[in-house]
């Protein structure tokens, strides 16, 4: 099915990149040249589009101010947020204004693609239809791996192609960032799909029972055994043994591990003979291994036995575009577990709040705060109020609630009983700013943030001094000043014209 996205951007090379990035995934792309624009499109028919692309710096009305006309509206279409800034508090802006996704200029096809797929996903309720099916001990497919960050992309092609193979993986990552789920993609995704997938934790087995479970004894063969014990091995035969934490394996135990992964066959403990095995290996660890080997913890041999196909998963607080999504999935999913009438939303302040969360327990930890609020929810959506230990360990985190009740600007009087000598002072510092920078025989780089009576700076005026410094900085290479100021070469060059900047004398003042 055909879904029509609406590209919200006043650059025209930006807006050709976006309409040939969602044609190519087969959707329909409409085009408007800022937020005014864009919201009469949906006056008119706020139904045709199912997904927004906006840029946030556009003339006229800029994506903030889009947002919050939409929402007056009552339109309730996904929006995803093209900015030039990757920092925390552009993401928390974004989110608190209702936006669904954002991206990071320059944005990739296969990015925004990706991110337009989880829309849509949403769009449809998707989700929701999953959560209620899926259950984490049943079989995972790399359908159901919500993400949209370039590292997690990698990692699932990685992973895709490691299905394609019984090639021994070894799955790096912190705890919590879902190597078991990757584990389960790949074995769901090759010729093993139908048979058994079993999983060991090896740093919860005691480490005199390690070769017992692993593969297995007879009976007698130790003091109590009272009966023969089949181990993971045979368990897994023909399928997928996943061993979770696999640095934490006694030495002992790694040579016959060794033996299992060259040989294809295991000695069970007191069988005093060897039993063939068909077993795809995909092992895990939070661990450097190789600084284990060095330490002399884990076995060369082995490392290099294991570690053929090595996928190293990120940590939640690398790829923050996640959190979004895997918020809402987690919502529906246990709305529907715990069988609510309505499926509660996420609040653009939870978002924000989520997001701006570093989850040293990443995805697990998400997993568990959501559930909580879930519980305890008494609204129809969760706000920041649900997530009390998640907002007092970000002190400077401030609700929109807190905002809105937020002191408000100094008064004009209060600026008039200012210093005599300020208003002297600022027109000086201005004046000197440009030149400040060691490189012009300065002391330092002053971007003076407040004007002559107090009150802080218009962004577009500290913005055109900080352009007319790198351009002055970097003797007029264009490639150079857009880059180190995080912005397309075409976007400069609109912000030239705009600010009547010469480039060949950017610290001429404009007219």
């Amino acid at each position: 099915m055909t879904a029509h996205i609406l590209v919200v951007d006043d650059d025209p090379v930006q807006r050709r990149l976006l309409k040939n990035a969602v044609e190519r995934y087969g959707h329909a792309a409409h085009l408007a040249e800022n937020g005014r624009i864009a919201l009469e499109f949906l006056k008119r028919n706020p139904s045709q589009f199912n997904v927004i692309v906006l840029d946030l710096m556009m003339p006229e009305l800029d994506g903030l101010g889009f947002l919050q006309a939409a929402g007056e509206m009552g339109i309730d279409i996904p929006v995803i947020v093209q900015t030039g800034q990757g920092g925390i508090d552009t993401v928390v802006q974004a989110m608190r204004a209702g936006a669904f996704d954002f991206v990071v200029k320059p944005v990739s096809p296969e990015r925004i693609a990706a991110s337009i797929s989880n829309a849509l996903k949403v769009d449809h309720r998707e989700a929701k239809v999953r959560a209620v099916r899926g259950d984490r001990s049943t079989s995972v497919s790399f359908g159901d791996i919500v993400s949209a960050s370039p590292e997690m992309l990698r990692v699932i092609d990685l992973a895709q192609r490691a299905a394609q193979s019984n090639i021994p993986v070894v799955l790096e990552g912190e705890s919590g960032v879902g190597k078991e789920m990757i584990a389960r993609a790949i074995q769901a995704g090759g010729e093993r799909a139908a048979k058994p997938f079993i999983t060991v934790n090896c740093g919860a087995i005691p480490s005199n029972m390690v070769e017992s479970v692993l593969f297995g004894h007879e009976k007698g063969a130790f003091s109590g055994a009272t009966e023969r014990h089949v181990g993971k091995f045979v368990e897994a035969d023909g399928g997928t043994l996943f061993l979770d934490e696999i640095g934490d394996l006694p030495l002992d135990v790694q040579v016959k591990l060794l033996r299992a992964v060259q040989q294809g066959e295991i000695e069970i403990v007191g069988a005093g003979k060897t039993q063939k095995v068909d077993v795809r290996l995909v092992s895990a660890t939070n661990k450097d291994l190789i600084e284990e080997v060095r330490a002399g913890r884990f076995r060369e041999d082995l490392y290099y036995r294991l570690n053929v196909f090595p996928i190293t998963i990120p940590a939640l607080r690398r790829r923050k575009e996640d959190i979004p999504h895997l918020a809402r999935v987690f919502t529906e999913r246990f709305s529907a577990e715990q069988k609510l009438e309505h499926a509660l939303q996420v609040g653009p302040g939870a978002l924000a709040l989520l997001t701006a969360y570093d989850w040293p327990g990443n995805i697990r930890q998400l997993e568990n705060a959501i559930f909580r609020a879930v519980v305890l929810a008494e609204g129809p959506e969760l706000t920041e109020k649900d997530f009390p230990q998640i907002a007092a360990q970000i002190p400077d985190f401030q609700s929109p609630e807190l905002l809105a009740t937020a002191v408000e600007p100094a008064r004009a009087e209060d600026a008039d009983e200012a210093d005599a000598g300020f208003a002297e002072a600022y027109r000086q510092s201005r004046a000197d700013s440009a030149l400040a920078h060691p490189m012009f025989g300065g002391p330092e780089n002053i971007i003076v943030s407040t004007d002559e009576t107090g009150e802080v700076r218009k962004l577009a005026d500290v913005e055109e001094e900080l352009i007319r410094f790198a351009l002055k900085f970097y003797r007029g290479q264009m490639s150079q000043v857009a880059r180190k100021l995080g912005i397309g070469r075409s976007t400069l060059y609109r912000k030239l014209k705009d600010y009547g900047i010469d480039p060949d004398d950017p610290l001429k003042e404009a007219a």
